[in-house]
């Protein structure tokens, strides 16, 4: 007994020590990226400088004071927000119609939705901005990023979603119908709150790739809806990268996401083991 207790408190500890290096391992370049940002463009050059240097704010203070940081991050919150909505708004509806209703094409038509996203991005990006600058006169603006990032992260939305809902008795939801209870009311009143934590889940992660993306965000925008990718890419000039602007607009970049994710920590691991145990 005593043998496999010291067996057993070995495999715990080894499990515990495993789990840190891994996440130190996984937060070390932020850590680089965070300290990179306090050195100068000068300093983050020199390997003589890894470690000991004197530490400066002046790239935050030029973030904020010459490349108009508010603006970026006001644009990425709003196209973000909205994206997110109206993803929701599209994927809830479509994932409920293929739950609770399918036909003989659901699984076909999931698998098309799915295999949209391996399209590659720079096969439509000609016509893409051809059409937006030439003919719809969107191009650079709120509405036309809330339109993209909505449709490049619909398919996987609706995936998420679906798999949530086909975790919901479906005689819950019958039984509303014998209740007299209409589809909307079957959606708002059944379906949302028993999914909430999926809903939840998918949700956060709809506003983390709509938050990151870059692509094109760099590549639709100019100046009126760019954002905090846009100031990003900025940070480049033909001489090379200013690393420690970069790495300070970087960081005031990642820094929402990442408190963002350790506040809502609870309802992504609820939402991601949603039916995970029945």
């Amino acid at each position: 007994m005593a043998i496999v207790a010291e067996t057993n408190r070995f495999s715990k500890t080894s499990r515990t020590v495993l789990a840190w290096l891994v996440g130190l391992l996984f937060f070390f370049p932020i850590f680089w990226m965070i300290l990179t940002s306090f050195k100068t463009d000068a300093v983050a050059v020199k390997p003589e400088f890894l470690f000991s240097f004197t530490p400066t704010l002046d790239n935050y203070i030029n973030m904020t004071e010459n490349y108009d940081y508010w603006r970026f991050a006001a644009n990425s919150v709003i196209t973000s927000v909205f994206a997110t909505i109206f993803t929701l708004v599209v994927g809830i509806p479509s994932a409920y119609a293929m739950a609770f209703n399918p036909s003989r094409r659901t699984k076909d038509v999931l698998m098309w939705m799915l295999s949209t996203k391996m399209l590659p991005a720079a096969a439509v990006l000609y016509p893409m901005t051809f059409l937006t600058k030439n003919f719809l006169g969107i191009f650079d603006t709120h509405f036309l990023l809330i339109l993209v990032l909505s449709l490049i992260n619909l398919p996987i939305v609706v995936w998420m979603l679906f798999t949530y809902f086909k975790e919901i008795p479906r005689e819950i939801i019958e039984a509303g119908k014998m209740d007299g209870v209409s589809t909307w009311g079957e959606v708002r009143e059944i379906l949302i709150p028993l999914a909430w934590g999926g809903i939840a889940s998918t949700a956060l992660l709809c506003f983390i790739f709509c938050w990151n993306e870059a692509y094109w965000t760099v590549r639709l925008t100019t100046t009126e809806a760019a954002t905090l990718s846009k100031l990003i890419e900025g940070n480049r000039a033909p001489e090379g990268l200013f690393f420690g602007r970069l790495s300070a607009v970087s960081a005031a970049a990642v820094g929402p996401i990442i408190v963002l994710g350790w506040f809502c920590q609870k309802q992504l691991v609820q939402g991601l083991t949603f039916g995970a145990v029945k």
